[in-house]
């Protein structure tokens, strides 16, 4: 077995005096500052990939992976199939953590609070942006249920492919009825800056009274040991 592989943080963590006023512009600072990198480097990939943790009716916490695609007064939110393993803990406990997080550049946010549903009005906005491929991908996974094999899934795609074929029109493709997304309702957000020597920062926006994220006045700021 290989000894332990340690690397020093060498980012420029992150003072009381850097934050913005509200959690909203300071995670749009933040995600904007990861695709800018991206762009330029390309060693920050999938920069709005958003780890989603909830629990199961046996109390085990759950975590994947998924793209944040909303983001406004309202908070963080996602697309998913709303039969899900994760839309089903969701709808049964309301809780729901999540996470983005950028290595090279020695930073993350959490996220804390309660699930809402994604209107269906906004979902239908988001889903005729997709790629038709993808489109087709939502009719075709009936998601986190069990599947023979690949050649089922592949099949199954190819079926609503033909349903629906490639026109070129946003409308070539409905949106299903199973389909939908989750925003968090935050209680808190949670700023992580790696430093050197594993004195980390971490400065936590914590809900004090009624308003959304951009609601300067509705949280309060304070830090906590890494």
């Amino acid at each position: 077995m290989g000894g332990v592989v340690r690397s020093e943080y060498s980012g420029d963590g992150l003072g009381e005096g850097d934050l913005a006023r509200s959690p909203l512009e300071q995670v749009r600072r933040w995600v904007a500052a990861a695709e800018a990198r991206q762009a330029e480097t390309g060693d920050v990939p999938e920069p709005t990939a958003l780890s989603v943790a909830t629990v199961d009716a046996d109390g085990r916490p759950n975590v994947r992976t998924v793209l944040l695609r909303f983001l406004d007064d309202r908070g963080p939110g996602f697309v998913t199939d709303l039969g899900s393993a994760k839309s089903r803990e969701i709808a049964a406990t309301g809780a729901v953590a999540a996470a983005l997080t950028w290595p090279t550049m020695y930073r993350a946010i959490r996220f804390r609070g309660t699930a809402v549903p994604v209107g269906r009005d906004e979902i239908a906005a988001y889903f005729v942006a997709r790629p038709w491929g993808s489109r087709i991908s939502a009719w075709a996974s009936d998601q986190s249920q069990p599947v023979a094999n690949r050649a089922a899934l592949v099949a199954a795609y190819e079926r609503y492919a033909a349903l629906y074929p490639d026109t070129g029109s946003v409308d070539d493709v409905p949106v299903p009825d199973g389909w939908g997304g989750w925003r968090i309702d935050c209680d808190e957000v949670e700023l992580w800056a790696g430093r050197r020597d594993r004195l980390h920062d971490r400065l936590v926006y914590a809900r004090v009274g009624p308003g959304g994220l951009g609601a300067a006045d509705a949280w309060v700021v304070h830090r906590r040991q890494p």
